[in-house]
């Protein structure tokens, strides 16, 4: 996603009823490993009726989840808001007394034989979040959800974290007069009596639940021309469409004739794209955009600006491989969605504007992450941070992607792809955590790579090392000083050192400074006369500043 100044309104409501279907899609290991919220319990499904009326806004809902447990959980907690009040529970068809407080259902199931469940939750209640239920500029009644980061449980009852992913249904009625865009693959419209009609969608991929989403309001869908048609996970093009408000429609594609070669790009990079199609949605978003699978969800007022540009595309993009289909576990390491959506939209820049473009966007965001305040203060995997909100911030972003951009220079085109591209087929559809990516990048380049991971992701702040330099007459060599403060740890770095002479020509030289509070290094090669001049990371490839002593 991408943030913007954060409006909270008093949101209308909506009516909503769910039923579940057991419907998996690929996976990883166990369906237990890694579920670090709710341990032992696995969501298998979110089948989602919602019924939109067209005034005003209160939800009633009528939710079946299709769960696993492990052996010995006895009880499932499903995630929704003290407002929505609980009218009634099943456990595989058998009613229960529901138990709901502090933002929580508890739910019993210490007499529930075998490892799978089906609960069905009957509520209403008022929306305050989550879904968003306004009226546009022309007072036509529109709902969006936004759930990030864990906001699904203002409006849906779910086990609301990233760990665990679920496929997802939608059936939506709602007026006629409205168009309704969701998760995954369209499976009908029909006409209701009344004026009214229902939209059914479903996702056949499992996604975490903050990615679930409905887009209903007086759209036009228009579709993007497949150029070089995309190829899916199922090995088919790539349907890509632009649902907008009528009165933009002669305003596209605009900057959306590049949402085609744009995943035809990173299929190349990483891996068929791996969804069943690619909505790009004008919406009402607190985020500037927003990577719901399938469904990209974009600022109203974006639409028709300078402001939707190909980066804003391309970074939303980036998300439906990294961050949708390869989820981060924990909150803390929301930089392998961020870092890179950052880093691969860039990679659109260099494709499509040229290696000079590329290199100024790198350039800015490297002055970003060392002007940060937050960068200076807290670590890229920053654990310890609960209000999730605050981890959008330049170091999710800017430094995670700048992170990825020196991963890439170190290890080179063929290495550093062959590990993403293992990375996500490694993890595709499940979760990852930071050293995984780390693991499948050391076994694609033969390195280890713990102590970059260390420096650059687990400390705050960036490398200050302090660097000088003497010449030897006597033997033609070059000698550099290098001091670090070792309070926060001292930083192994690959340094380019270029030299300028007065009466040779320039030269580079490439070395490397170990991790350590002091070290003396000798330049490879032999120098006859004492440089004019040193330089040190010319081309401002690492995350340092660099002093003298």
């Amino acid at each position: 996603m991408q943030s913007r100044t954060i409006v909270r309104r008093a949101l209308p409501v909506v009516a909503i009823l769910v039923a579940a279907t057991p419907v998996r899609g690929q996976g990883t290991t166990s369906p237990f490993t890694g579920h670090t919220y709710q341990p032992g319990i696995d969501v298998r499904d979110y089948d989602i009726r919602i019924d939109l009326p067209d005034t005003g806004s209160f939800i009633r809902g009528d939710v079946t989840i299709t769960a696993r447990r492990a052996p010995g959980v006895s009880t499932l907690t499903l995630d929704l808001v003290d407002g929505l009040a609980v009218r009634g529970i099943e456990v595989n068809d058998r009613a229960i007394g529901p138990v709901h407080a502090h933002d929580r259902i508890e739910i019993p199931l210490g007499t529930v034989g075998g490892d799978s469940v089906s609960v069905r939750v009957r509520y209403d209640g008022r929306v305050t979040d989550g879904l968003v239920v306004l009226k546009d500029a022309q007072g036509r009644w529109t709902w969006f959800g936004d759930n990030w980061p864990n906001r699904t449980r203002q409006w849906l009852p779910t086990v609301d974290h990233p760990s665990d992913k679920a496929t997802v249904g939608w059936t939506v009625r709602a007026p006629a007069s409205r168009t309704v865009v969701a998760n995954g693959t369209l499976l009908g419209v029909r006409a209701l009596r009344g004026g009214m009609s229902e939209t059914r969608w479903r996702e056949a991929q499992p996604i975490p639940t903050y990615l679930m989403v409905i887009g209903a309001g007086p759209l036009v869908s228009v579709p993007l021309a497949t150029s070089g048609c995309a190829q899916s996970n199922v090995s088919r093009c790539v349907p890509q469409s632009v649902y907008v408000m009528p009165e933009n429609r002669d305003w596209l594609p605009g900057p959306f004739a590049a949402a085609a070669p744009i995943v035809s790009l990173f299929e190349s990079l990483v891996g068929p794209f791996p969804y069943e199609k690619l909505a790009h949605v004008q919406s009402a978003t607190r985020f500037g955009g927003m990577e719901n699978a399938t469904a990209i969800f974009y600022a109203y007022d974006l639409f028709p600006t300078r402001r939707m540009s190909e980066g804003l595309i391309a970074h939303e993009t980036a998300h439906q491989w990294f961050g949708d289909a390869v989820t981060e576990r924990e909150w803390g390491h929301l930089w392998l969605s961020e870092g890179f959506a950052t880093y691969f939209a860039a990679l659109w820049t260099q494709r499509s504007r040229g290696d000079s473009a590329f290199r100024a966007e790198m350039a800015g965001i490297r002055r970003q992450v060392l002007e940060d305040s937050v960068v200076a203060r807290r670590p890229v995997i920053d654990t310890a941070q609960t209000n999730y909100l605050a981890l959008l911030n330049a170091n999710s972003y800017q430094k995670g992607g700048y992170v990825l951009y020196m991963l890439h220079h170190q290890l080179g085109d063929s290495a550093f792809f062959r590990g993403l591209r293992s990375y996500y087929l490694s993890h595709r559809h499940g979760n990852a955590l930071s050293d995984d990516l780390r693991v499948e990048l050391e076994r694609a380049s033969g390195t280890s790579l713990r102590q970059f991971f260390d420096q650059w992701l687990r400390r705050p702040g960036v490398a200050a090392p302090s660097i000088g330099w003497a010449y030897d007459a006597a033997d033609s060599t070059i000698s550099l000083l290098v001091l670090q403060d070792s309070t926060r740890g001292a930083y192994e770095l690959p340094l380019t050192v270029a030299m300028s002479f007065a009466s040779a020509p320039p030269s580079r030289v490439d070395v490397r400074i170990p991790a350590q509070p002091r070290a003396t290094i000798t330049l490879p090669g032999r120098f006859p006369t004492r440089p004019v001049s040193m330089s040190f990371d010319p081309d401002h490839l690492l995350l340092a500043r660099i002093g003298q002593p």
